[in-house]
């Protein structure tokens, strides 16, 4: 049997945790396991009033290179999960990259084209931290 991966799309809110009482923005994204980064269209980050932090350098799929706008802080949340990133002003859709998945622990289903909460951790978040050590272990 062959699986063909094909585009994941997904719902997700954003919002600017320095402007509470701005409007949070649903947005329909593409998740990208093969994306680090959060990647934004120039509309969302007009919208979130996202200040720029710094112009990053990025290597396109195609290889060419540019720099983008870096903004944030962006909260963004999915199902009963959410964490706090920069996102890379580009693009005209929403992207969202394989740190927020792993950050808020969700996972892509490839034979269901869809994202989930990891089953394995359903009621919040789990991140492995290796090499750490307690003070109690010194």
């Amino acid at each position: 049997m062959k699986i063909e991966m094909g585009i994941v799309k997904m719902r997700l809110r954003l919002s600017n945790p320095v402007l509470s009482d701005l409007a949070t923005l649903d947005c329909q994204a593409l998740a990208d396991t093969g994306a680090l980064h959060l990647c934004i269209p120039e509309h969302v980050a007009l919208q979130l009033k996202l200040k720029e932090q710094e112009r990053l350098e990025v290597t396109l799929a195609d290889g060419s290179r540019r720099f983008v706008p870096y903004v944030g802080p962006i909260r963004v949340q999915f199902d009963n999960r959410q964490c706090f990133v920069g996102g890379m002003v580009m693009g005209d859709e929403v992207l969202l990259g394989a740190i927020p998945m792993e950050d808020m622990d969700i996972v892509v289903r490839p034979i269901t084209r869809d994202v989930a909460v990891n089953p394995a951790s359903p009621n919040m978040p789990m991140s492995i931290a290796k090499g750490f050590s307690s003070a109690a272990s010194i």
